[in-house]
């Protein structure tokens, strides 16, 4: 377990200030926040690169504050993917363990076992110079993997790398914490944190302003910064169902309801994210391309940035903004029975 307490860091134009978090063993913690929120300099003074002014960390119970980098068991990875380059991918990989004096036996079982894990068995000979991003990307994770951390620090890891990329390193990530490494991850990027995480703190100028599981953060923003910065009204965790052709649409459930999805995506738990925006709301159902249409009751309204917000229960709430003409013209108010219907292309779906 990893105890962030009450850490600051003052700078004279910025402030870290009185960070309190807990890490448990084999979380996937993801720290949120937009640039220049102190996401990174938190994961520099958990590493050791930089030290707080106050506060203090703790690993297992031990106070590791002012230990040394190499002796915390904490490894901190940028997203530049530095390798040795006059070495091959075993030896980048085998680099911690001959350091630590392992046997060979061992780190040759060592360096296959993380290949495996991360899918670079075909690439153990090969020179970093002919690999791709990705694949530069596994190596460095593998290497990392190899210290045998107790803690793994990811600094903006998917930033700056194509989707297709970005979508296999996501599986990746999930897939080493299932194996059992606890991670924390820093981006800027709420669908990642939907993704990936099992909790979620939200940054904002130095301080953290919320933290919970995704459900908690996505559902019920306690700040307007983070409804801004979110900017999901209709979050729904569920399961994707599997197609028996070979189009895209696809069925998704949640709560006792079915909602019509276009992905590509495998069967398998997820989130799913419907822009308010594209909630169309009627006083009939009417005949469109919208795949998903449900009779509902105005259970609020109240205005919002642009228009009106119109909050309905069709045995779940589903949000929608709509203009002050339509709130008049269809007399939009509480306990008004009313029609729902969004397109399935209005609907993301986003797997765990």
């Amino acid at each position: 377990m990893l105890e962030i307490k009450n850490i600051s860091k003052n700078y004279p134009d910025f402030q870290l200030k009185n960070i309190s978090f807990t890490v448990e063993k084999e979380d996937y913690y993801v720290l949120l926040g937009a640039s220049g929120t102190g996401k990174s300099l938190l994961l520099e003074i958990i590493s050791g690169i930089t030290a707080p002014d106050s506060g203090n960390i703790f690993l297992d119970g031990n106070d590791i504050t002012y230990k040394k980098t190499q002796d915390r068991k904490i490894v901190l990875v940028f997203n530049d993917r530095v390798l040795f380059p006059h070495l091959t991918v075993f030896d980048n990989i085998a680099f911690p363990l001959r350091y630590r004096k392992k046997r060979h036996t061992e780190i040759k079982e060592k360096v296959t076992e993380l290949a495996n894990l991360v899918e670079i068995e075909h690439l153990l000979y090969r020179k970093p110079g002919t690999l791709s991003g990705g694949e530069s990307q596994r190596v460095a994770l593998a290497r990392v993997l190899a210290a045998q951390p107790k803690c793994l620090l990811l600094d903006e890891p998917l930033s700056n790398i194509d989707t297709q990329l970005r979508y296999d390193l996501r599986g990746l990530l999930r897939k080493i914490n299932r194996h059992g490494q606890t991670i924390i991850h820093v981006t800027h990027d709420y669908e990642e944190a939907i993704s990936l995480a099992n909790k979620i703190a939200v940054l904002e100028d130095g301080k953290i302003i919320q933290y919970g599981t995704p459900e908690n953060i996505f559902l019920y923003p306690k700040s307007e910064f983070i409804a801004k910065f979110i900017g999901v009204k209709n979050f729904f965790r569920g399961k994707l169902l599997s197609s028996d052709n070979s189009h895209a649409l696809r069925l998704f459930e949640t709560s006792g309801l079915e909602f019509y999805v276009l992905s590509a995506e495998d069967e398998g738990e997820g989130f799913l994210l419907v822009s308010a925006e594209n909630v169309i709301i009627s006083n009939a159902a009417i005949e469109s391309s919208s795949r998903n249409m449900f009779k509902a009751k105005v259970i609020d309204v109240f205005p919002a940035k642009m228009g009106m917000e119109i909050v309905t229960d069709m045995g779940i709430k589903m949000t929608s903004i709509v203009s002050h003409e339509s709130v008049k013209k269809l007399d939009l108010k509480k306990g008004r029975e009313i029609w729902v219907s969004f397109k399935a292309s209005a609907a993301k779906f986003i797997k765990l």
